[in-house]
């Protein structure tokens, strides 16, 4: 059973930064796309930044340029390095897994496994 458990959220001023990490157990898969996703109140859910086995990597336009999706195999952790943060960056942020393949699914109800997740509050 994969477990996905997120750290790093915070508060923070308009133009800082704050590194969001991802620990992942149970995994095994040789193919796979890893993922953020955020959800501010009253809003859907939506794709932040994806990364699939094969090192590619897509991100939403609103955080290109601004965030960085990578991660240690060897720890299995997953990171959003957040820069330049904006109020509107405010919102829950998820980590998900896609395990049936290495391409990174453009449905979010795709993706298997779901961590708990971790506030993120941008105050200007």
């Amino acid at each position: 059973q994969v477990q996905l458990v997120e750290s790093g959220g915070g508060s923070v001023q308009a133009g800082g930064s704050l590194r969001l990490s991802c620990a992942a157990s149970g995994y095994t898969y040789s193919r796979w796309c890893m993922a953020w996703f955020r959800q501010a109140p009253g809003k859907e859910r939506e794709e932040v930044a994806t990364l699939g086995s094969d090192g590619s990597t897509r991100y939403a336009d609103s955080v290109k340029g601004r965030f960085t999706i990578s991660q240690d195999n060897a720890k299995k952790t997953l990171y959003l390095q957040m820069n330049s943060l904006k109020p509107e960056d405010t919102a829950m942020y998820y980590c998900a897994a896609y395990v049936l393949g290495d391409y990174c699914p453009r449905l979010i109800r795709t993706y298997n496994y779901w961590g708990q997740g971790t506030q993120v509050t941008v105050s200007s």
